[in-house]
């Protein structure tokens, strides 16, 4: 799917250069009011981990939408993903996701995990709408402040005696 489009947005993977801009994104539209943890140096960690993919949405030369995702046996974990405001409900976060599910796939993963804030009823309805079910709550799990929402999506019957987790 490298360089795939859809009209003037092209998605790809993540470069090395990419990895400020992905932070900036993360700081404004999931980390908001919890501080910075997906820093620049932590996106390049994953950009350059084999065990990980990150991509990248853009138009033109401008970074409109991202995802991370980190691969373990049988059970992926959907780390982050976001997408510019002004590009919301046009399809660009489904595409990214598509991509990850059909990696996620060819690697034989079983169920791709998540955690998103409580509260974030638009990430919750997205979510839902891509097959994710709800599977469980922790409290506290955004800095000791916020709830979090633990959400699944089963691809296959994961491997009697197996381990399930992602890294």
């Amino acid at each position: 799917m490298t360089g795939s489009a859809a009209g003037s947005i092209t998605f790809e993977l993540a470069a090395e250069g990419d990895a400020l801009g992905i932070a900036r994104m993360s700081r404004d539209f999931i980390e908001t009011g919890l501080g910075w943890s997906w820093t620049a140096a932590r996106v390049l960690r994953s950009i350059r981990d084999a065990e990980a993919l990150v991509l990248v949405a853009r138009e033109g030369r401008h970074i409109i939408g991202f995802a991370i995702m980190d691969f373990g046996d049988e059970s992926a974990h959907l780390a982050l993903l976001a997408v510019d405001l002004s590009h919301r409900r046009r399809g660009v976060g489904r595409h990214l996701f598509d991509w990850l599910k059909q990696s996620a796939l060819t690697a034989g993963i079983a169920v791709v995990k998540l955690e998103l804030r409580a509260g974030n009823l638009e990430a919750q309805h997205f979510y839902r709408s891509l097959g994710f079910e709800e599977v469980g709550w922790t409290v506290g799990y955004y800095r000791r402040r916020e709830t979090a929402l633990r959400m699944a999506l089963r691809l296959r019957q994961p491997t009697a005696g197996s381990p399930h987790s992602a890294r």
